[in-house]
């Protein structure tokens, strides 16, 4: 889950151009996508695992990145009108963010371990509500308990707001399914890409042009019952814990592609 929701989060994510334009404008994700990816996650994690001390850094870190973040659309403004004002502060973006990280993490849990309950999704949403709030998101901007929650994520989804500028399609896809991993891992991505690619919903997969066939459906069900299996007998070593030791190695790889001249993400472009 640690190393998949991510990707399918910034897929989703990018859909609201406020925020992946705010994002694009604001940080080196030009110039390394990866590296930005992987810091991000190890800010995450730290939040998630690590000291109150250790959170307080990242929250204290985060909090100056932000704050000079501030812009308008160009002509080119996905599904919003040229023009249209972001801001990192903005609490409808803010939620957003969270929003896309929380419904993939949801998502994947119950393909790859198990649907959680009624009680415990409530439960995960709130845990999720008090991360944003720790960013800084007002936590009465998130809708209460996970069937609003879900209630208000289908409508964003579905709505007419959502669209990708150009540079938002090309980045997402070589993000989510050209990650830089040494060699070794290689193979493994291939796995990578079916998991993420069945996992998002028929609408995310539109707007990305993306094609979902049957035989791909079949291998992506057959894929997604041997992990849950599987992980049964993984060592909790594996199964559970941070991930940053993999973060790391694709920052590596990336910067080593760069040095080398190569793009840091690679498209059918």
């Amino acid at each position: 889950m640690g190393l998949t929701y991510g990707q399918r989060a910034l897929m989703i994510g990018a859909l609201d151009a406020r925020n992946f334009v705010g994002t694009a404008e604001h940080s080196r994700y030009r110039d390394q996508p990866f590296k930005r990816l992987a810091a991000t996650g190890k800010m995450f994690e730290t939040v998630f695992f690590g000291t109150r001390a250790e959170a307080d850094r990242v929250l204290a870190a985060v909090e100056r990145l932000h704050r000079p973040v501030r812009g308008k659309l160009g002509a080119e403004s996905g599904g919003y009108a040229p023009g249209t004002g972001y801001s990192a502060a903005d609490p409808e973006l803010m939620l957003w963010t969270i929003a896309v990280a929380a419904e993939s993490a949801a998502t994947l849990y119950g393909l790859f371990v198990r649907p959680l309950g009624a009680d415990e999704l409530d439960s995960f949403w709130a845990d999720w509500v008090r991360f944003g709030e720790l960013f800084g998101m007002p936590g009465d901007v998130a809708p209460e308990g996970w069937s609003k929650f879900r209630r208000y994520f289908e409508e964003r989804l579905a709505s007419d707001e959502m669209g990708l500028t150009d540079e938002a399609r090309r980045t997402g896809l070589g993000v989510a399914f050209s990650i830089p991993v040494p060699t070794v891992q290689a193979p493994a991505m291939e796995l990578h890409n079916l998991l993420l690619l069945g996992s998002l919903p028929a609408r995310v997969r539109e707007l990305y042009g993306l094609s979902w066939s049957m035989a791909q459906h079949v291998a992506w069900s057959v894929a997604v019952r041997t992990i849950r299996t599987s992980r049964q007998l993984s060592p909790s070593l594996i199964a559970r814990g941070r991930n940053g030791s993999h973060f790391d190695a694709i920052a590596r790889t990336e910067r080593t592609r760069i040095e080398r001249g190569r793009p840091p993400i690679r498209t059918a472009d």
